[in-house]
């Protein structure tokens, strides 16, 4: 298992996805430790595979470092089985996550009130060909 949060993008402008992740990570763990209680882990099986899963959808989002928070995005990357548990953890670790990282807690909360960039879709053969078709000639 990686370093929680410290190794998810060694370059300095993917601040907000390094930040969210480290998050997710924490609540996570605090989750897992009360409903799992893993003997000598830091998480158990199940909770690593979602630990594992999130790294990457982050690692990948089409945002990019404007991405918003989960909840706020128009794209909806993770799987529903996924999204549901990542929804059942959050619910139990967010409130506590006032007490335990207050900071990173009014951060994410911050950060949730950003609404999402729209997507910048390249444009595919069949629609440039499509459009010199429709435009007008100059006389």
């Amino acid at each position: 298992m990686t370093d929680f949060g410290m190794d998810i993008e060694a370059e300095p402008e993917f601040v907000r996805r390094r930040r969210e992740f480290k998050t997710i990570s924490i609540m996570l763990r605090m989750y897992c430790r009360l409903h799992h209680s893993p003997k000598g882990k830091l998480l158990c099986a199940d909770c690593l595979e979602l630990h594992d899963y999130s790294r990457r959808r982050i690692d990948r989002c089409v945002f990019g470092d404007e991405k918003p928070t989960c909840a706020n995005c128009t794209v909806h990357c993770y799987k529903a089985v996924m999204r549901e548990r990542v929804r059942e953890m959050m619910r139990w670790a967010g409130p506590r996550m006032m007490w335990r990282h207050p900071v990173l807690a009014v951060r994410h909360l911050i950060d949730g009130r950003r609404s999402a960039p729209p997507i910048q879709r390249p444009e595919s053969g069949r629609a440039k060909s499509r459009r010199s078709a429709e435009a007008p000639s100059a006389p």
